[in-house]
């Protein structure tokens, strides 16, 4: 019975915050953080790292496991480190979290935890994470790769499993965890300058996010804005514009909490479409908002744009 209730604890431990430049972790009522805007890269093809997940745990786990480790003392001490994981993760602690993840899921994994069990890959997109703003490419890849991979093919095996073998919310779950991998990806892709491909992680993720979540869900909001964010980049202003407008639409509608960060990629977009002077308007609003809400990156940010704004339209006369 702990043992089978190890992953469960260990996942609902999970950081709802990343460290700076990443996005909070998809669940039913999570806030999105992300602001995207980067940029380009040939769609790879997928292929399993070798030895899976426990090709992130080295020789070594911080924390041996030994004989005092057993019954209930085991679950403490698992929960512990993977809070101790969360709480380093969140406050930017990378190299502390990245001992803290491998040992939880070296403890996991050398009792009856599978890879595909998603407290493991929950942990593995975390360290994918951190390789990235570590900027350790080979290993972000790997994680991400792995990640994705083994829940697209968990999610396939479950996927005419009756109701009684497997509820629908645990299925529902693992598809909002691969939802969380094809962003995060999607993020990498496109701090790495390879946008076809991080389109297509943010299309596969938007449509997760519709589908479990429902349209007006505040992560599906923002997973249109980061869409229209990289389909701007890449020249395709008129699909982005789609998007993006769909987005303030529905921020304002829902009441977003980040509806300033839309509505500033709604005016970036019209920018570069040269309308100039409905851009200036969002800008406005956009920085009004951010104002009230006391983003102070955000007001600096929009008034840099309004500033280029501003050439962009002294140099179009």
């Amino acid at each position: 019975m702990l043992a089978a209730a190890l992953p469960r604890a260990v996942l609902r431990l999970s950081a709802r915050r990343y460290p700076a430049g990443l996005r909070a972790a998809w669940r039913s009522g999570a806030r999105g953080e992300g602001r995207s805007g980067r940029t380009g890269f040939e769609r790879r093809r997928w292929a399993r790292p070798v030895g899976g997940a426990l090709g992130f745990l080295g020789a070594f786990s911080l924390f041996p496991r030994d004989a005092e480790e057993d019954g209930e003392d085991a679950v403490i001490l698992l929960l512990k480190r993977a809070k101790m994981a969360n709480v380093a993760f969140m406050q930017g602690q990378l190299d502390n979290a990245e001992k803290l993840y491998k040992a939880s899921m070296s403890y996991l994994l050398a009792g009856d935890t599978k890879e595909d069990d998603n407290a493991i890959l929950e942990m593995s997109l975390k360290l994918a994470s951190i390789y990235a703003a570590q900027k350790q490419h080979k290993l972000a890849l790997a994680g991400y790769e792995f990640c994705i991979l083994t829940l697209e093919e968990k999610i396939a095996k479950q996927k005419d499993l009756p109701e009684d073998v497997l509820p629908a919310e645990e299925k529902a779950n693992t598809r909002l965890l691969l939802g969380m991998s094809l962003d995060s990806y999607a993020r990498y892709l496109l701090n790495i300058n390879q946008l076809p491909a991080a389109q297509k992680m943010y299309e596969k993720a938007l449509q997760i996010s519709k589908d479990v979540q429902g349209e007006t869900h505040a992560q599906t909001v923002v997973l249109m804005s980061d869409l229209a964010t990289v389909l701007d980049a890449q020249g395709h202003h008129d699909e982005a514009y789609s998007y993006v407008k769909r987005a303030a639409e529905l921020a304002k509608e829902t009441q977003h909490p980040e509806e300033h960060m839309v509505l500033n990629n709604l005016a970036a977009i019209l920018m570069h479409k040269e309308d100039f002077l409905q851009a200036k308007q969002v800008y406005k609003e956009a920085l009004k908002q951010a104002q009230q809400k006391g983003d102070v990156a955000s007001v600096q940010h929009i008034q840099e744009e309004l500033a280029e704004l501003a050439k962009r339209r002294k140099g179009s006369k």
